[in-house]
C-alpha cells in the first residue's frame, strides 16, 4: 500500500524546508500527538504534503474575514428573507434580523429595497447625515414640527420644510 507522505512543520513559524519530521501520515500523526503531549513541542504543528504552499497562520485568518460589503449583502439577504415570511415593518424586520432599526433603516433606503409599505423620510438641509425616517406622516410632522400639509407638498417636488428634504419611499 502506498502511504501518503507528510512534513510536520512548526504552525506559528511554518517553514517547510525545515520541517520537524518526515514520513508517512499516519505515523507521523502519532508521532505528532506524542511529542505535542509530552511537552517536547510546545508549539502547535501542521502536517503538510511536500511542495504545499503555506502560510502563517495569522494570514490565513485574515484570509477569512468578512470585508464590509459582503456583511452588507448578508444583512440585504437577511431582510428580504425576514420580508419573504410576512416581516413588513420596519421594526418587524429589525427584530426578526436581530440587527439595529437604524441598520435596517439605512440599508431599506440605500439599496430601495422592496417593502409592502412606505415611510416618510426628511434630510437635514446642511447635514445629509441627519436623516430622520418615520412610518407616518403624523410622527414626522411632530419630529421636525412642520403641518402635514407642508410636508406633502414638499414630499411631491422635492421640497425643504423646516430645513429638511423631504421624501416619501414608495410602496414597490
Amino acid at each position: 500500500m502506498n502511504e501518503t507522505q507528510v512534513l510536520v512543520i512548526n504552525a506559528d513559524r511554518p517553514d517547510i524546508d525545515h520541517p520537524l519530521a518526515m514520513g508517512p501520515e499516519p505515523e507521523m500523526f502519532k508521532i505528532t500527538q506524542h511529542n505535542y503531549k509530552s511537552g517536547e513541542w510546545p508549539f502547535p504543528v501542521r502536517l503538510v504534503k511536500p511542495g504545499t504552499k503555506v502560510s502563517s497562520d495569522v494570514a490565513y485568518l485574515a484570509s477569512m474575514k468578512i470585508d464590509s460589503k459582503q456583511g452588507e449583502r448578508e444583512d440585504i439577504k437577511a431582510i428580504r428573507q425576514a420580508h419573504k415570511h410576512g416581516k413588513h415593518t420596519l421594526r418587524e424586520l429589525a427584530d426578526s434580523t436581530a440587527m439595529e432599526l437604524n441598520r435596517v433603516k439605512d440599508l431599506v433606503h440605500k439599496y430601495s429595497l422592496p417593502l409592502t409599505n412606505d415611510y416618510w423620510r426628511a434630510e437635514k438641509y446642511n447635514n445629509p447625515d441627519e436623516v430622520i425616517a418615520y412610518q407616518t406622516l403624523a410622527r414626522l410632522c411632530k419630529r421636525i414640527d412642520a403641518p402635514e400639509f407642508s410636508i406633502r407638498q414638499a414630499s411631491m417636488s422635492n421640497g425643504i420644510v423646516n430645513g429638511y428634504y423631504i421624501s416619501r419611499v414608495p410602496k414597490v
